[in-house]
């Protein structure tokens, strides 16, 4: 018994020591780069095969193939990838979005590449670089581990690595060259990943999908170690091996045999679960924020265009036709990404577990295998199996309520792996699995009809999820999550369904897939596969329902045409070169196509040639001219200023950047009318709101926070009462913005209570506060760009707590936000213009308390004096305000109370002028 356990030890510890190499290269690049390189798997798969060519076709001798391998290609390979594919995404502003599918880009265009040129079969004659003594493989690792902890502790380059990883921006002010960094620390991650494939490939099947997925699977050490400590990887990875190497003796019997078994055998996968979905996130660095472009419009007569083609296949015959049935069941298999990435803002790289399970549940229902449930008719089968998989969505869709970017990346990855792990590759599961089709649905052509309508269905409940509410729901979640939150969305419920509408459609499109093929294939719903789909879907436009039809044709047109792996090839060259074009290719042909610069035409040069002559010739005007005065001046840029109780002649005439026009209420836009006092409100302009009485007064008792040790909040006592307008004051560090966040709802305080009239608010969340009535503004905009100026403002009311269909117009109306103005995307708009939508958002959902951080920040003068006008006319109707603000001249000038913080307290409280005047007296004395 001592002896087998010791074969087992040394078994495990052989495996161990491949993984921590893995967990080993992942945490280096990840902390020289901050990129989790997902390619790491591939340039594993590369290496091996370069190797194997060398010494097994070319008959190179081991030692000069593993030097030009591990020495030469695999580093040469990190610099190649380091300068050009993720150093432009740093230069073009780093956006961990594009990153992430850079990364998965490079992967699958390694593993498309290796299939064109190694075929698609498994190889069993890898050379053996490190004998299958694992004291070899694990003095490797140890001597690579040491030694790399050592660089980093003790050399210059380790400090110059600290610094990068700690703030590249200050580092490159410090004079550390970050471009060397990162670029060393990509050859070391290539070299270790090559290592690995060159250290495994003899001991698994050696073919560009499996090797790949099993160096992915234990990327669960490098998480466990939450991508900074080495030793810890080592460690976990070495744990893990022996563990599963001595799970291998264990022999269980009954029903629960096959899936111990399957957990004995996958360990690293269970690993790698456990540690994306019960493990803390990796950081706040991996957020994934959407880039703020306008969405691309479809070209016209594009989809005319795709339903012809569509239905060109009804003319085909034999192969060709039996070929064109999966482009329409993969085409609803990838419109579930577009609700769940496209639409909802989700990273999911675990779709193809959805796609799988609808096929195998329509097997096992037709079969008369499902426990519990008779023999069922195909489409029945197919409905039923949509049903049952649609709620296992949640297994990816909760892990996003709380994890967002590189963290959900990882967690639906994980559970994309288990599920083909624990279930496809189980014999129990699909042996003898079979799949038909639909009675009178058996024939090719017959199938594509029933295809192209279930298609169709497809189609329409993607468009309803567009459009409308919902939509508009799911778009600011997806653009700005924080922003749609405090609009009122209920962020964690709309999650949840665009996971479970995404896994629905999945099932949908995965049933097809099986009866089109007439059985279940595990292998074509592998994790890999998920990968190559989650790209070819971001690449061809993640919004874009016709990219996703169009990546169905492209995926299974170019495999089927050509030798396979031609499609993941291209989709890698396009996922690669995602951070030029993040819209897509309809935002590449349009960002090609040369610009036209405006001009006028005939009618409009010959009547600018006679205005100038007419303004050469002119006289002074009079008083007495009238409307010929204002024809012979120059144009203006402005707009002219409206009597303080009459609208502007043209509301919609108000173009970005212009301040606010003066409406009852409102403000002027003329600067030398500022120092008039606000207008008396009147008429369907007024700031939307109930009347002032019974309102609540927003309160905080001893309200403490810490961050990591740091004390932000120590015993904050504050009342926002209605009517009012309060301020907060204080320097960097105070807790300004720790408190606004305690009131908001978007941070816990530690201890104390936060209180909106009666009620207890302190573990409410932020969209639930606003639909009580406490709506806020951020420092950093948060507008919905791929929204136009209209559907930000209407998110606003729609989640808020106002029933009235008028408020979002009132709000337009009131910031000069209606007209054409209202149509206009909001990335498209300056920062002035874009702070006034965020209030006229705010301001939609009726709030009896409003929050503003910094609200003039980004505004001009003219503008500033807007704002005030307008927060001074809410407090008059009794909405209570709290603003946190730096500029001392709109705190003197706007607050009824201001409070002074420092280091966590309140330190002075009282009215403006005697607050500022004390301030200032103490830094004269000082």
């Amino acid at each position: 018994m001592s002896s087998l356990t010791y074969d087992l030890t040394l078994a495990g510890l052989s495996v161990g020591s491949a993984a921590a190499l893995t967990g080993v290269g992942l945490i280096v690049t990840y902390r020289a780069t901050g990129v989790l390189n997902f390619a790491h798997g591939a340039i594993a798969m590369v290496c091996a095969y370069v190797l194997r060519q060398c010494v097994v076709e070319w008959g190179w001798p081991l030692w000069a193939g593993a030097v030009v391998t591990l020495l030469i290609l695999a580093p040469v390979m990190g610099v190649v990838l380091e300068r050009f594919v993720f150093r432009p995404l740093s230069v073009l502003g780093g956006d961990p979005a594009q990153t992430l599918v850079a990364s998965i880009g490079v992967f699958v265009l390694l593993v498309g590449g290796a299939a064109l040129l190694w075929g698609q079969g498994a190889r069993d004659d890898a050379p053996e670089l490190v004998s299958a003594d694992p004291w070899g493989q694990l003095a490797v690792v140890l001597v690579l581990a040491a030694g790399v902890g050592a660089v980093i502790r003790w050399t210059r380059f380790g400090r110059e690595l600290r610094a990068v990883v700690d703030d590249r921006g200050l580092a490159v002010l410090g004079g550390i060259d970050a471009d060397r960094v990162a670029a060393a620390g990509w050859a070391f991650g290539a070299f270790t990943a090559g290592l690995t494939g060159v250290l495994l490939a003899p001991f698994v099947r050696l073919d560009p999908y499996g090797l790949p997925l099993l160096v992915m699977e234990v990327v669960a050490v490098a998480v466990a170690a939450r991508m900074r400590s080495l030793p810890v990887a080592v460690v976990v990875a070495l744990g893990i091996g022996v563990a599963q190497s001595q799970l291998t003796r264990l022999h269980p019997s009954g029903r629960a045999e096959p899936l111990l078994q399957a957990v004995g055998a996958n360990l690293f996968v269970v690993a790698l679960l456990v540690a994306c979905l019960a493990l803390p996130r990796i950081g706040t660095r991996d957020v994934l924020p959407r880039t703020a472009t306008a969405r691309v419009p479809t070209p016209q007569g594009a989809w005319i265009v795709a339903v012809i083609l569509f239905l060109i296949p009804l003319g085909f015959a034999g192969s060709d036709l039996h070929t064109s049935v999966q482009v329409p069941a993969l085409g609803v298999v990838l419109l579930s990404l577009v609700v769940v990435t496209g639409q909802g803002g989700q990273i999911s790289l675990g779709q193809a577990a959805y796609a799988g399970l609808g096929a195998l549940f329509t097997a096992l229902l037709a079969a008369g295998r499902f426990p519990g449930l008779p023999r069922l008719p195909e489409l029945a089968a197919l409905a039923l199996a949509v049903v049952l998989v649609a709620p296992l969505g949640l297994l990816t869709g909760w892990p996003a309520i709380t994890r967002r970017g590189l963290a959900l990346a990882l967690a639906t990855f994980a559970v994309g792996v288990g599920v083909s792990r624990f279930v496809f590759a189980q014999p129990y599961a699909t042996s003898g699995l079979s799949l038909g089709r639909p009675a009178g649905f058996e024939g090719d052509r017959a199938y594509y009809v029933l295809e192209l309508a279930l298609l169709t269905l497809a189609l329409t409940a993607t468009h309803a999820l567009r459009r409308g509410r919902t939509g508009r729901a799911l778009a600011a979640m997806r653009d700005h999550e924080s922003g749609a939150s405090a609009a009122g969305v209920q962020v964690p419920a709309l999650k949840l369904l665009a996971f479970v509408a995404g896994a629905a459609l999945a099932a949908l499109g995965g049933g097809m897939l099986g009866m089109g093929l007439r059985a279940f294939d595990p292998s074509a719903y592998d994790p890999v596969r998920g990968l190559l789909w989650f790209a070819a879907v971001v690449v061809l436009g993640a919004d874009s329902t016709l990219g996703a039809l169009t990546a169905a044709a492209l995926l299974v047109g170019l495999d089927a045409g050509a030798r396979g792996g031609v499609a993941a090839a291209l989709v890698g060259v396009l996922a690669v070169l995602v951070g030029r074009f993040p819209g897509g290719p309809y935002e590449a042909v349009r960002r090609l196509r040369p610009r036209r610069e405006a001009g006028l035409t005939t009618a409009g040069l010959q009547a600018r040639g006679r205005l100038r002559r007419a303004l050469r010739t002119a006289t002074p005007p009079t008083a007495a001219s009238g409307a010929d005065a204002r024809h012979s001046q120059e144009p203006s840029t402005a707009l002219p200023a409206a009597p303080a109780n009459t609208p502007t002649a043209d509301p919609g005439s108000a173009r970005p950047g212009t301040p606010l026009r003066a409406d009852p209420g409102g403000v002027e836009q003329d600067p030398s009318r500022r120092s008039r006092p606000p207008a008396p409100h009147a008429g369907n302009d007024s700031p939307p709101g109930p009347p002032a009485r019974g309102r609540a007064v927003l309160t905080t008792h001893d309200l403490r926070a810490r961050y990591d040790g740091f004390t932000a909040l120590d015993g904050v006592d504050l009342t926002v009462p209605p009517g009012r307008i309060t301020a907060i004051i204080g320097p960097n560090g105070a807790g300004k913005t720790t408190l606004f966040h305690c009131l908001a709802g978007t941070v816990r305080p530690s201890q104390g209570r936060v209180r909106y009239g009666d009620r207890d608010i302190t573990r409410l969340p932020a969209h639930a506060r606003t639909r009580l009535g406490i709506a806020r503004t951020f420092q950093q905009l948060a507008v919905f760009p791929t929204l136009t100026v209209a559907e930000n403002v209407r998110v606003g009311a729609e989640q808020g707590r106002t029933t009235d269909p008028a408020a979002a117009d009132r709000a337009l109306r009131l910031f000069a936000l209606d007209g054409p103005l209202r149509d206009a995307p909001a990335a498209d708009l300056p920062t002035g213009t874009l702070r006034r939508v965020e209030l006229a958002r705010a301001l939609a959902g009726t709030p009896s308390v409003l929050l503003l951080d910094e609200p003039a920040a980004g505004l001009d003068t003219a503008e500033v004096t807007a704002l005030a006008r307008i927060l001074r006319a809410l407090a008059a109707d009794g909405t209570a305000l709290l603003v946190v603000e730096h500029d001392l001249d709109l705190v003197a000038d706007l607050a009824d109370v201001v409070h002074v913080m420092s280091a966590g307290r309140i330190v002075a409280s009282g009215p403006p002028a005697h607050v500022l005047d004390t301030l200032a007296a103490r830094e004269t004395a000082s």
